[in-house]
């Protein structure tokens, strides 16, 4: 199953985030969460990317989804050092992404096809 990583600038926007994926009914995806920095502040941290990933990973992929453009710059340093066809980082809407990568992914769906749902919720009208 492809899992999912939340970049958060902040550790309870993450974990609210990971909470609403849970609820949801993609409770089985695997998703890891890299919020705040390693003392509890705002930011983002190369070593919760990396472990995020780590954790995440149950063979068939991994999808990184960002919250804003540092935490993009962190998870492009971190990327650096992994196999880039198994991990992607996914320009896409950080709630509405999320929520379309999980329940493509608890679907059976492969890597490409939760990467693409993740960029297509970028175009879903809210009403």
């Amino acid at each position: 199953m492809v899992g999912i990583v939340l970049v958060s600038h902040s550790s309870r926007l993450a974990d609210g985030l990971g909470e609403l994926l849970a609820q949801i009914g993609s409770s089985e995806v695997p998703v890891a969460l890299a919020g705040g920095t390693i003392d509890g502040g705002l930011g983002t941290s190369a070593d919760r990317v990396i472990a995020a990933i780590s954790a995440a990973d149950r063979g068939d992929g991994v999808v990184v989804i960002p919250d804003l453009g540092s935490a993009v710059l962190t998870v492009k340093s971190v990327l650096e050092g992994f196999d880039v066809t198994s991990v992607v980082l996914v320009d896409a809407p950080f709630v509405e992404g999320a929520v379309a990568a999980a329940v493509t992914a608890a679907a059976g769906a492969g890597l490409d096809a939760v990467v693409r749902a993740a960029e297509e919720a970028r175009h879903v009208a809210k009403f």
